[in-house]
């Protein structure tokens, strides 16, 4: 199996750090974030980092105890950068000096003018006299460390960019991952180059790697896939019949909360296109029946994550030898279930996986994805030939329509939300939409409106159309439509579906964890 060239970027808290690795990743470089106190001297040493970055994080170097990095990283000879809370700690462990107050804090928006000579980490800045970057700082550098020189300034931040070149040390207040920092990726792209990167993490030699491992451990055992439809567990799945073949068994649950025709299409896919072995249980009787009356979300989700492990292991009782579960967990996922605080982790998301199944059947876990990010699943899923159409899909959560139908679930209220997503997805498609967007759905709303349709009246339910953009699935804002294409689009659904007389808009920005509906 290949051994990939491989950055470590030590984590000290920044809300931002996984960015800093979809950038180095975008470039082609295998990159892990680790937060500081699980890197020791012997961490470093197995891990054997070609350079190394220092996250930015909320903590002050000044206070007693803050987090700080293993004293073995500046001594290993490999490039260094350190970023915001990054810059500070190497300043302060180096022999520099950092302060609190004294008005030179700086939020936002801010620009950096070059100082000296040239540095070959600033190739490609400075071509108009001065950089735009993102600044999220309180305390700041007074006394840079021995060795090192000024490159760049800012109003709050007179050590903005600095370097020891000689021990290709870098050191930058600001923080370049963010899109707000506009050539933040060239100096990524320029640090990588210096430390001799050679771009060789690509989706073609992880499918080979990530096909070896898979059957390494699994050997001539059996395995089952929870299949959902989704990319990540399609992916997984398709990945995992490639290495191992029939000993794949995958499992769809159908709850009755998918999109029109979702149910049939997966099927269809798996079995016709694929030949994967596939068990579909129509379970959605069930799922309903036990929905009936609920109107709480939380208890919606809950009763749905109950019934999914319930019905689940029923039918994976039947399939025997099985000594493994195939799951889509992403890289995402496997940071957040890291506790930067060193407490306790937090639980990967329950519907990134099903619940506490493993350990409940005794099965091992194979999760040939946990390495990746949610683009570069789409870039696998190219590499195995899945369809276009089906690899491009906005994300669909594990509940289903159930979140997109508040108050209570029927079937009708679901049937008519069914038909008026297909025509809105419709819409989205011919003027050419899709691809633009993160993420777009109809919602049925839990009022009914009086509207005059033709000579006579209705009593109706209103929806609600959403569409965002995003980058990485953490924030999000709202897509703006013409009026042209809303118009025509609430004609379309009022026309077309029977049981909606009103169609609004929803233009709400999304913090974190709320992107969809409720």
């Amino acid at each position: 199996m290949t051994q990939h060239q491989r950055l470590l970027i030590i984590d000290f808290g920044s809300q931002v750090t996984q960015l800093i690795a979809r950038r180095l990743r975008e470039l082609n470089v295998y990159c892990e974030i680790h937060p500081y106190q699980n890197v020791t001297d012997a961490f470093l040493a197995d891990f054997a980092p070609k350079a190394i970055i220092f996250s930015g994080g909320p903590d002050s170097v000044t206070r007693e105890g803050s987090p700080r990095p293993p004293k073995s990283a500046f001594t290993l000879g490999v490039p260094i950068l350190g970023i915001c809370y990054g810059q500070q700690v190497m300043m302060q462990e180096l022999g520099g000096l950092v302060e609190s107050g004294h008005g030179t804090a700086e939020f936002g928006r801010a620009f950096v003018t070059p100082v000296g000579t040239n540095l070959a980490i600033l190739d490609g800045w400075f071509t108009e006299g001065r950089e735009q970057v993102w600044m999220s700082h309180g305390d700041h550098v007074s006394r840079i460390a021995p060795g090192f020189e000024v490159f760049g300034t800012s109003p709050g931040a007179p050590f903005a960019i600095t370097a020891d070149v000689k021990r290709n040390f870098f050191a930058v207040q600001f923080h370049p991952e963010v899109h707000h920092t506009p050539r933040g990726a060239k100096l990524y792209e320029n640090f990588i180059r210096l430390a001799g990167f050679t771009g060789d993490w690509t989706m073609a030699s992880y499918k080979d790697d990530a096909i070896a491992k898979i059957r390494e451990q699994v050997g001539d055992k059996r395995v089952i896939c929870g299949l959902s439809g989704g990319v990540d567990s399609s992916v997984a799945a398709v990945l995992i019949h490639e290495a191992i073949g029939d000993q794949l068994t995958c499992v769809f649950v159908d709850h009755g909360l998918m999109r029109q025709g979702e149910a049939g299409e997966v099927v269809s896919m798996f079995r016709d296109n694929y030949n994967i072995p596939l068990i579909a249980a129509d379970e959605s009787e069930l799922f309903l029946g036990e929905l009936e009356g609920v109107t709480d979300p939380e208890v919606k989700r809950k009763t749905i994550g109950r019934l999914f492990i319930d019905v689940f292991q029923k039918y994976a009782d039947e399939i025997e030898g099985a000594e493994f579960l195939a799951q889509g967990t992403l890289y995402p996922d496997v940071i957040e279930s890291v506790s930067f605080s060193g407490g306790p982790s937090v639980t990967i998301k329950s519907h990134h996986n099903v619940g506490g199944l493993p350990e409940k059947m005794g099965l091992k876990l194979v999760e040939p994805l946990r390495e990746l990010f949610k683009d570069e699943v789409r870039a696998l899923g190219r590499e195995l030939g899945l369809p276009e159409k089906f690899i491009g899909r906005h994300p669909f959560p594990g509940p289903g329509l159930a979140i997109r139908c508040p108050g209570e679930i029927t079937r009708e209220k679901l049937e008519i939300l069914r038909q008026a997503d297909a025509v809105y997805i419709d819409q989205i498609r011919k003027h050419g939409l899709y691809d633009e967007i993160w993420q777009a759905f109809v919602a049925i709303l839990p009022v009914r409106t009086v509207g005059v349709m033709g000579d006579g009246r209705t009593y109706d339910y209103a929806c609600a159309l959403r569409a965002v953009t995003s980058v990485d699935g953490m924030t999000a804002d709202y897509y703006p439509f013409t009026h042209e294409f809303l118009g025509e689009t609430a004609t379309r659904i009022i026309n077309e579906v029977k049981g909606i007389n009103r169609v609004t808009y929803d233009i709400t920005s999304k913090p974190p964890g709320t992107i969809e509906w409720e």
